[in-house]
């Protein structure tokens, strides 16, 4: 990987900083904890075109008027912090998250909530998940991220996540990028 240089606005020697917690997931896809304006100029060199907000607050201002001038796109799924091993996490953002992941289109993509830790880190093993890694893999991308404050309802999540609700997705992105939607193969029925 290699990074844009940065202008004057960015620090007097040209430093550049990474978002706390942050980490390489896939090709073109990064996770980290809150960036703050001292990682703008570490972002930029990434050159995203998207960036995946896993918290129910408000983007705060400083960081939206970032991305619009960076043109980057903000895909927001709320998902609550929870410490409570018996609240859940919702299905449908991990799988509207996942669906901006799988579409290269949005590449490269930050995936970010406030630490870089558990929201983020289900997603991530969901993602892994999809990837056909090993629970225990997994379990230990989770935990190094995690920095010693994992939360077993986080890892009960990704160990029971069905990722065959991700086939119907997957299959439209792979016929979207073969044009096989295109080209009218489509299977014809006889009517007997």
């Amino acid at each position: 990987m290699i990074l844009e240089p940065v202008g004057e606005e960015e620090g007097a020697a040209g430093l550049v900083s990474p978002p706390a917690n942050f980490g390489m997931v896939d090709a073109g896809v990064y996770r980290s904890g809150f960036p703050d304006a001292a990682s703008f100029g570490f972002l930029r060199g990434l050159r995203l075109r998207s960036v995946v907000y896993l918290c129910p607050e408000p983007y705060p201002e400083a960081n939206a008027a970032f991305l619009e001038a960076e043109g980057i796109r903000l895909f927001q799924f709320g998902i609550e912090g929870n410490k409570d091993p018996y609240v859940s996490i919702p299905v449908d953002a991990i799988v509207g998250a996942l669906r901006v992941l799988l579409d290269v289109r949005n590449h490269p993509v930050l995936i970010h909530c406030k630490r870089g830790k558990h929201r983020t880190g289900c997603l991530v093993g969901c993602f892994r998940k999809l990837q056909n890694w090993c629970l225990s893999s997994i379990f230990e991308e989770y935990h190094r991220y995690a920095a010693g404050k994992s939360r077993l309802s986080d890892l009960r999540f990704i160990e029971s996540f069905d990722v065959t609700c991700m086939r119907d997705c997957m299959l439209r992105l792979i016929y979207r990028y073969h044009d096989c939607l295109q080209k009218s193969k489509r299977l014809q029925y006889d009517a007997r």
